[in-house]
């Protein structure tokens, strides 16, 4: 059996308020923990079951050969493990511990580069396909950053110009790419400036929400024999790329 995204052979150092444990994830069923120092010292390999939570986040639950009963919900977004441990004697424990990767996992796991990239389309497209004001208190951070000099600092800033935008205003997503909590897309705007314009626009996220913008624009030139005949943007161009190769 399998579970989706989980990071089988990933290992992990989790520091608790009281002590350390070591976590390595053998497989969707079985993983090994080694508690080096303290009352709970000793290294076992437990059988697990994994439930996946959705957004990088799997609870993992487990009994010890003396009877202790631990689940485990493994947050990879923030790098955060809440443990809940009753032991032999009946003693009930809740924990938080801070998590340090130290071998990565055998794949990739982690979904939040598309959760991301997802997010970013949605507010391209509310905001300049759609101008829904109601999506910039949804997708941006209340302390959104600008780092365009024409634009103000601040989500209202960026609500007032939705709210203004004349209806021509058309943006058009291209090419996107993701790493971290880094988002840069590559589209087409008309009606923003006299001529269509490209730009790449570039977002970091934080908690689920645009949290700081950098963009780049230029206005579009139509392509020439002379250059080739290569055009500055094709609307198909994020779909040629997402489309998966051959075997």
């Amino acid at each position: 059996m399998t579970e989706p995204g989980f990071p089988v052979g990933l290992e992990m150092d989790v520091s608790y308020p009281n002590f350390q444990v070591s976590l390595t994830l053998l497989s969707t069923e079985q993983l090994q923990f080694e508690i080096k120092e303290g009352p709970f010292a000793r290294t076992e390999i437990v059988d697990i079951a994994v439930i996946p939570l959705g957004n990088a986040t799997f609870a993992v639950s487990w009994q010890e050969k003396d009877g202790a009963t631990v689940t485990n919900v493994q947050d990879y977004d923030r790098g955060l493990v809440f443990s809940f441990a009753t032991l032999p004697g009946g003693q009930f424990l809740r924990m938080t511990g801070q998590m340090t990767v130290t071998r990565a996992a055998h794949r990739s796991f982690d979904d939040l580069p598309r959760r991301n990239k997802e997010l970013v389309i949605e507010a391209m497209t509310s905001l300049f396909q759609r101008h829904d004001v109601s999506a910039v208190e949804r997708l941006y951070a209340r302390d959104y950053i600008q780092h365009n000099p024409n634009i103000p600092q601040g989500r209202d800033a960026l609500q007032a110009i939705v709210a203004g935008l004349p209806e021509h205003v058309f943006y058009e997503p291209g090419l996107i790419v993701a790493e971290d909590d880094l988002v840069a897309i590559h589209g087409r705007i008309r009606g923003w400036a006299d001529e269509p314009q490209i730009a790449i626009d570039i977002f970091r996220v934080e908690d689920g929400k645009l949290a700081e913008h950098w963009d780049v624009l230029q206005n579009e030139v139509t392509a020439t024999a002379a250059h080739g005949g290569i055009s500055m943007f094709d609307p198909l161009e994020g779909a040629r790329r997402a489309r998966p190769g051959p075997a």
